[in-house]
């Protein structure tokens, strides 16, 4: 099926000057209109008429999108988002990137077209245009607020924790409990979460005089085989891990599996830390310790920073850091 995007390759000209042309195309020039229509006729593109109906009726809709439904730690955040967007008076779509640069694109498209107001975004990419917008120096082009994740140079309102500081607080426990071989597991390199949670776990073992040593540090992709992978890997260079910090709950929640099937205990013989504070949890064996954030909260901070963009009210501040808490449970109690 041929979308707006073909039709904008085609021509030679971005979407939002194919979504002009064909909405109000007295506003483009002619030259460029010409083009647009000789690519449409060309290329067979009939416009979207449900599309079109929304775009005339369109009440107020925003779009949320997650890189995996099947996290639970997205779950409490859109929950929030949802409730405070119901009485705002919104209607929330929900999409899935699965780690796709096109599929994020296509919904950033349904911004720009006008279908609806505005993006929501929990995942670490960027859509291209914003890409385009961050390398400039610019806003983005579209409405958009930012929840857990953040992007150096990116001009829109985020939502999150201090991941630096939640992060110390977790190592810290560990090393309070009397761990001495402290392991982490990460989530992707290039993820900001990851990096920031890293380096929580090297500044406290630089305070407390212990080794940072860059075979303790494996990497995960938030999944729960991957911390289970990742912890038997630490666990075959036998390095007397005694305590590990996760970057996540489901990859902590891996790594305990790891450590039993290994006819280890946790906590006696490693202590299992992870982050979010997910249900599932608070019913592994053992209960697992974990740095709670306030995902309800977070969902509801990034409507309301949403709605400030799209009603153009002046924001209090344009990151908007909220408090974090350290839960104690059977994994290092």
């Amino acid at each position: 099926m041929v979308t707006i995007r073909d039709i904008a390759r085609q021509a030679g000209v971005s979407v939002a000057t194919v979504s002009r042309t064909l909405s109000e195309p007295d506003a483009v020039r002619a030259e460029t209109r010409a083009r647009v229509q000789e690519a449409v006729a060309a290329m067979n593109y009939t416009p979207n008429a449900i599309a079109r109906q929304l775009r005339r009726q369109r009440k107020e809709t925003i779009i949320v999108i997650v890189p995996d439904i099947s996290n639970p730690f997205f779950s409490g955040i859109v929950k929030g988002i949802e409730n405070l967007a119901h009485d705002m008076g919104y209607r929330v779509l929900l999409g899935e990137t699965q780690g796709k640069q096109e599929r994020l694109d296509y919904y950033a498209d349904l911004v720009l077209t006008r279908i609806a107001d505005g993006l929501i975004l929990l995942g670490s990419l960027l859509p291209t245009m914003v890409q385009a917008s961050v390398a400039a120096g610019q806003a983005p082009s579209i409405p958009l607020v930012l929840a857990c994740e953040r992007f150096d140079g990116l001009q829109c309102p985020t939502v999150g924790i201090d991941n630096v500081a939640a992060a110390r607080m977790a190592v810290m426990h560990l090393v309070q409990r009397g761990c001495s071989k402290i392991a982490t597991i990460t989530g992707p390199a290039d993820n900001s979460l990851s990096l920031d949670r890293a380096q929580g776990y090297r500044e406290v073992l630089a305070a407390a005089g212990l080794p940072i040593d860059g075979a303790m540090m494996g990497e995960g992709d938030f999944t729960i085989e991957s911390g289970f992978a990742a912890m038997n890997l630490l666990l075959d260079k036998g390095l007397g891990v005694d305590g590990v910090f996760c970057a996540n709950d489901e990859m902590a929640i891996g790594a305990q599996q790891a450590v039993l099937s290994r006819g280890l205990r946790v906590p006696q013989d490693v202590a299992v830390i992870g982050f979010d504070d997910i249900r599932f949890g608070a019913f592994a064996y053992p209960p697992l310790s974990t740095i709670r954030q306030p995902v309800g909260d977070l969902g509801e901070a990034a409507m309301r920073a949403l709605d400030e963009v799209l009603h153009k009210k002046p924001t209090e501040q344009q990151s908007v850091i909220l408090p974090h808490e350290l839960v104690v449970r059977g994994s290092t109690a």
